[in-house]
C-alpha cells in the first residue's frame, strides 16, 4: 500500500535514507559543487533544502510527503501553489519505479489539489522522461514540449 506522510524532520530522515539508496543527487535536489554522490556536505544541502522549502515556516513554498510503500520510504512528492494553480513533483527510487507507485501518487496528488481548491495542476518533465510523459497524460492534462522540457497543465474541477 502506497501512502504520502506529510514532512517533518522524523520523515526528512527517512527520505534522505531513500534518496542515497535509491537515487542520484542531480535527480532529487539541486546541484551542489563538489565530487559526484551522496557525499555528506550534499547529505547536509538535502536536508536544508528540504527544511527550508517545506519545514521553516518562514521559507516554506511547498507542502512535501514521504511516499511511504509498505513501511519503506521510496520518494517524495511536492506540492508548490502558484495562483490558481499547484505544481506537483515526484521522484521515486529507482526500485520503486515502473511499480505503478507513481500512478497512485499522482491520484493522491490530485486528491489533494482539489481539495485545497486549485483551479489547475501543473507539472513538467523532460521529453525522454517516457514514464512521467505517460502519466501524466494518462490523468488527461495537456502537453506541451520546448526543447527537452515539458509542461503538462490539467484543469480540475
Amino acid at each position: 500500500m502506497t501512502s504520502l506522510i506529510p514532512l517533518d524532520e522524523a520523515a526528512l530522515a527517512r527520505l534522505l535514507e531513500a534518496a542515497v539508496a535509491g537515487a542520484d543527487p542531480l535527480e532529487v535536489m539541486p546541484p551542489v559543487e563538489g565530487p559526484p554522490g551522496w557525499t555528506r556536505v550534499r547529505r547536509e544541502a538535502f536536508l536544508a533544502f528540504h527544511r527550508a522549502r517545506s519545514l521553516n515556516p518562514a521559507t516554506a513554498v511547498e507542502r512535501t510527503w514521504v511516499i511511504d510503500t509498505d513501511g519503506t520510504a521510496v520518494g517524495a512528492a511536492r506540492l508548490e501553489p502558484h495562483g490558481d494553480a499547484v505544481e506537483a513533483g515526484i521522484w521515486l527510487s529507482r526500485q520503486a519505479r515502473g511499480r505503478g507507485i507513481g500512478r497512485q501518487v499522482t491520484a493522491l496528488l490530485l486528491a489533494e489539489a482539489r481539495a485545497t481548491g486549485a483551479a489547475r495542476f501543473v507539472a513538467s518533465t523532460t521529453a525522454d522522461n517516457h514514464g512521467a510523459r505517460a502519466l501524466l497524460s494518462g490523468t488527461g492534462a495537456a502537453l506541451t514540449a520546448e526543447g527537452d522540457e515539458v509542461a503538462a497543465n490539467l484543469r480540475l474541477g
